[in-house]
């Protein structure tokens, strides 16, 4: 086995037990008792339009599964804005990706971030937030400040576990299409895209 995979499955398990340690301490908040795969990160970063040059807003980065690849795919990492509510999980994203920009606050207050770091458009938003285990009136709040943040046509990312999507298109105020279904993940998952409506 090569070095570079001993190196990969070595971070692989370092992520699992930081997941698992955040999970057992605040199961709401982490949201997931592992990181997410890395074929599931591929499909969420090809959905991503590298033709911009405005910012790529990631919430809920945790151990930086995403980040990783978008910043693989060719997204600059100066056009990373990270908004991540565990201070540990900020600490790791630093160290890990020099370069982006990484917000320690809930991802629920997009608007307000936005306003702060004087951004009035983005490029896209890729999000690995546990929307299920939010009431639906805050997922469609979610939604909808992310969309009214992007581009015309550009892409709001999440994924679900599940088999519908986790927010329902709001006619006049958003749509959805559903992705790519990732069966390699564990457990399989499915990319959900939402654009103004």
């Amino acid at each position: 086995m090569r070095s570079s995979q001993i190196d990969i499955r070595k971070q692989t398990i370092l992520d699992e037990l930081i997941f698992l340690r955040e999970w057992i301490g605040n199961p709401l908040k982490t949201g997931a008792v592992s990181p997410s795969g890395r074929w599931l990160a591929r499909a969420m970063a090809a959905e991503v339009d590298l033709a911009s040059n405005a910012p790529v807003v990631e919430l809920g980065p945790g151990t930086g599964v995403f980040t990783k690849a978008l910043i693989d795919r060719g997204v600059d990492p100066r056009r990373l804005i990270l908004i991540e509510y565990n201070a540990d999980f900020c600490g790791l994203l630093a160290r890990r990706f020099p370069g982006v920009r990484i917000v320690n606050g809930d991802a629920y207050a997009l608007t307000g971030h936005l306003e702060r770091l004087g951004i009035s458009r983005i490029a896209s938003v890729v999000t690995g937030l546990p929307l299920l285990s939010r009431p639906m009136d805050r997922r469609i709040e979610l939604i909808e400040a992310g969309i009214k943040a992007l581009a015309p046509g550009a892409p709001l990312i999440q994924f679900t576990y599940g088999p519908q999507a986790p927010v329902p298109a709001q006619p006049g105020r958003f749509d959805v299409r559903r992705g790519k279904r990732v069966l390699l993940n564990m457990p399989p998952a499915t990319v959900w895209v939402y654009s103004r409506g």
